[in-house]
């Protein structure tokens, strides 16, 4: 044998070369003992890892993209008017309902909201110096 065998892949040294070939003529119970052997000679697990194995499985536990919000007022900030008139437009609410949402936060201004809408809510309101997060 040549100092250098190559496989259809790889050029490999003459000692590898042999025991590929020595591997190649086992049969597959040998290929089975010998794999068993080698883990536990070197404390290692031939086993290819759960999730490489699942072959892609781990998207399906993967959570829901979320595409519906609720747009909460979290803080009112310095122009508490504003804020009022920007929840009135948004809610339709009259005066006293807008105003005792806004006095009440945190609180929901909308729910249910599209991601769309709800950024949109979401500039509109922090445009007037209030606080805002979407749930």
């Amino acid at each position: 044998m040549t100092e250098e065998t190559t496989t259809e892949e790889t050029a490999v040294s003459g000692k590898v070369g042999e025991i590929i070939e020595t591997i190649g003529a086992l049969t597959v119970l040998e290929l089975a003992e010998l794999v068993k052997a080698l883990e536990d000679k070197f404390g290692v697990s031939a086993a290819a890892p759960v999730m490489m194995a699942a072959g892609g499985g781990g998207a399906e536990e993967a959570p829901p993209v979320k595409d519906i919000f609720d747009v909460v007022l979290t803080g009112v900030g310095e122009k508490k008017i504003q804020v009022i008139k920007v929840v009135r437009e948004i809610t339709s609410l009259g005066l006293k309902e807008a105003k005792a949402l806004v006095d009440e936060a945190p609180k929901a201004v909308k729910e249910g909201a599209s991601k769309d809408e709800a950024e949109e809510i979401q500039s509109r309101l922090q445009e007037v110096g209030a606080t805002v997060e979407l749930k």
